[in-house]
């Protein structure tokens, strides 16, 4: 039976945001205030302080047909705070600001939150504050995210030199692939004859479902890699796909490269995924987007330190940039390298 459903309207926008926040302790000592005054007020020393912020439209990021809303909300935390990881820094308060239209409940909203206090938790992060307002256009989510570095420690897009390596973690592909899971049982809920009793098939596919509903930002290599003694040159995350986010380093530390087809990491679900609906697997890994894994460059002289690191590949090295940006096949060809990733204009 289903439990009784609260109007928003009924508690009002105050009772709504008390609602939500009740459950969200603060865990740094820079959080000073967080939500219930006029503004969050953060304490920091002589670190350098990171923001960034993430906008999801309902229909342009996620659909709320396959997606439920605590992993949305998971998601929307953390993909903030990977942002802040690939500058080579640790987030410690998010502001969370929502559209809601009228077909959601405050039942619905907690259901949201509880996901984003999760990825709270798990990440030592606060929520200081946020705004919400009525929507015509579905769900909006706007999650702003704060961190901290040492000045010396922050990791540019820009600092990538000829020789150095080009690293990766994790593997490749397969949020997209988890994606592509969910519209195909999606469509063919919808072809099911009324009354017929649909199940997806989900079987075996476990971690590329996973990859695209919970990500998970590299918090771990972070640590390895202060705790080896490496420094990236640059680094960024893999949000957009692969390709589009060697050709931001090359552009912006001007920069070629060289990557290796055979050199890319892709998991075993992702390439069964790939082979089932017929789609090339190296474009996949290459142009996929939201791994948010962390993509970087590293001196060649850290070759060492990096292959300790588990988890983490060296897929290429950083060229001169009349050379270009280019993935050599296991043939020997050069392909050049083509951002043919996420695009929410497209």
């Amino acid at each position: 039976m289903e439990s009784k459903q609260t109007e928003i309207s009924s508690i009002g926008e105050f009772g709504l945001i008390d609602r939500l926040t009740k459950n969200f302790p603060l865990r740094n000592e820079s959080s000073l205030k967080g939500v219930g005054d006029d503004a969050a007020v953060l304490e920091y020393g002589d670190k350098e302080i990171l923001v960034t912020t993430d906008l999801l439209l309902e229909g342009i990021h996620f659909d709320l047909r396959y997606v439920p809303l605590k992993h949305l909300g998971y998601k929307a935390a953390v993909v903030n705070f990977s942002d802040v990881y690939a500058m080579n820094g640790c987030p410690k308060q998010i502001t969370v600001s929502l559209g809601v239209s009228s077909r959601f409940t405050v039942e619905h909203i907690e259901e949201l939150y509880s996901g984003i206090r999760l990825a709270c938790e798990i990440y030592g992060v606060d929520l200081v504050g946020g705004d919400t307002s009525a929507s015509v256009t579905g769900l909006v989510i706007s999650v702003t995210c704060i961190g901290e570095a040492e000045k010396e420690n922050i990791v540019y897009r820009n600092g990538a030199k000829e020789t150095d390596l080009i690293c990766v973690s994790g593997d490749l592909g397969a949020a997209y692939m988890g994606l592509q899971l969910l519209e195909r049982e999606n469509k063919v809920a919808a072809g099911a004859k009324e009354g017929e009793e649909f199940q997806p098939d989900f079987a075996g596919k476990e971690y590329i479902l996973e990859r695209q509903l919970k990500p998970e930002a590299r918090k771990d290599v972070i640590s390895s890699l202060k705790e080896n003694g490496i420094k990236p040159t640059a680094m960024m995350d893999v949000s957009d796909g692969l390709s589009s986010e060697l050709l931001h380093i090359c552009k912006s530390s001007d920069v070629g490269c060289r990557v290796y087809e055979d050199k890319i990491p892709i998991d075993y679900q992702t390439a069964v995924m790939a082979e089932e609906l017929n789609m090339n697997l190296v474009m996949t890994a290459m142009n996929g987007g939201e791994d948010y894994e962390l993509l970087f460059t590293v001196p060649l002289t850290d070759h060492d330190k990096i292959n300790k690191i588990k988890g983490v590949s060296v897929i290429g090295y950083i060229t001169k940039p009349e050379l270009g940006a280019a993935m050599v096949t296991r043939d020997g060809k050069e392909i050049p390298v083509t951002a043919q990733g996420w695009n929410a204009f497209s």
